[in-house]
């Protein structure tokens, strides 16, 4: 959220006012009085165009704060619930500026992108007026130095008078990209202000989940109360789970195949009223009963969810395992397994594991041999 990009900016001596963060509209008075008395009330939500749905609104003085907090608070802006405001001072604004870092992935390097039109859409900039938004290639393995920051200024066509600040900005943001992992670090908009100084006024950070490891304090930018919570129990456990609109539950082995089951789930769906998959699930390598059971816990916790289909190539781990591992988790499962499973085993040790699930005899598992025939039954048995 704006806030916490704010305090990534600051941690790395990125010109910025942090304001205040209140939840509550009775707590933004004394927000705005520790502010200034004249504020801006902005919505903390993770997505675009808070200004256009109204939920960054001018406060004169505290006792309109509490009246524009309130307002705010609980708005829905574009799906998100807006469940705190920052409180922060209003800006002498003179000039404004876009500046932005990202992971250009089709060129494998990184890239600059900034405008001396800020405060506005950049898409719109790049659409109505191309030569005002500067796009400056970063080589990987030398980054942002003083002569790139200098490179990327001119490009940029910052005014003479600020060039030399905005180099040290420049590099400074470059630090926050870098030192933090992330894949996108976005100023929009970048402020010269009245008395010439730039401010970071708003900002938008991206980071690398991958990179968790190297920057545990990372953990408090995440916004547990917004989560899904067949979402975080599945992270909590491990499990790479994304969580959908439809009846169908899937637990793959492979994020391809689970992409490809998806497909072919909805496909079938169609012939059977419009079912559609209710999850992507990659167990990965691993179908140890316990993985297994983890996984047919959460998406049986979910209450859209009428069948389950179980599409599995055997590699690295057998069908056999993959059987055994079903077989245990039904056990494990007891009478929380209530839902019909489909199950198609395919490549290696695949005739092994078929027997495992026939001997097996459990009344909630059908096998099927092919992935269409699998994905038609799963979603004949959810329309029923």
């Amino acid at each position: 959220m704006e806030y916490q990009a704010k305090e990534l900016f600051a941690k790395h001596d990125v010109p910025v006012t942090l304001g205040t963060v209140v939840e509550k509209a009775d707590d933004a008075a004394a927000a705005a009085e520790a502010n200034g008395g004249r504020v801006v009330v902005k919505a903390q939500v993770k997505i675009g165009g808070r200004g256009k749905a109204g939920g960054v609104k001018l406060a004169e003085d505290p006792d309109e704060a509490v009246a524009r907090a309130n307002d705010i608070l609980g708005m829905d802006i574009k799906g998100h619930t807006v469940h705190r405001v920052l409180i922060a001072p209003t800006a002498d604004i003179a000039e404004e500026y876009y500046f932005s870092f990202l992971v250009d992935r089709a060129n494998r390097n990184y890239l600059c992108i900034a405008s001396i039109e800020g405060g506005v859409e950049i898409e719109e900039v790049a659409r109505t007026n191309p030569d005002a938004v500067a796009k400056v290639s970063i080589d990987p393995g030398t980054g942002v130095d003083d002569a790139k920051a200098a490179e990327i200024v001119a490009a940029t066509r910052f005014p003479a008078e600020v060039a030399d600040e905005a180099k040290d900005v420049v590099k400074k943001l470059w630090k926050v990209f870098i030192e933090e992992d992330a894949s996108l670090v976005e100023v929009n908009p970048l402020v010269r202000l009245g008395d010439g100084h730039l401010e970071a006024l708003d900002g938008k950070v991206t980071l690398d989940e991958n990179a968790d490891f190297r920057h545990p304090d990372h953990a408090q930018f995440e916004d547990k109360a917004a989560a899904d919570p067949l979402e975080a129990q599945a992270k909590e456990k491990g499990l790479n789970y994304v969580k959908l609109d439809g009846e169908v539950g899937i637990i793959g082995n492979g994020a391809g195949l689970v992409m490809s089951t998806l497909d072919v789930v909805a496909y079938a769906g169609e012939a059977h009223s419009g079912v559609k998959p209710a999850n992507f699930l990659d167990i990965g390598g691993g179908a140890s009963a316990e993985v297994m059971a983890n996984g047919l816990h959460i998406i049986l916790g979910d209450p859209q969810v009428k069948s389950v289909f179980v599409n599995v190539f055997g590699g690295i781990t057998a069908c056999d395992a993959v059987a055994n591992g079903i077989v245990h988790a039904l056990e494990l499962l007891g009478d929380e397994a209530n839902k019909p499973l489909v199950v198609r085993l395919d490549g290696n040790n695949v005739e092994e594991g078929r027997r495992i699930l026939d001997d097996a005899n459990h009344p909630l598992v059908t096998l099927v041999d092919t992935m269409d025939g699998a994905a038609d039954r799963a979603a004949e048995l959810a329309a029923k």
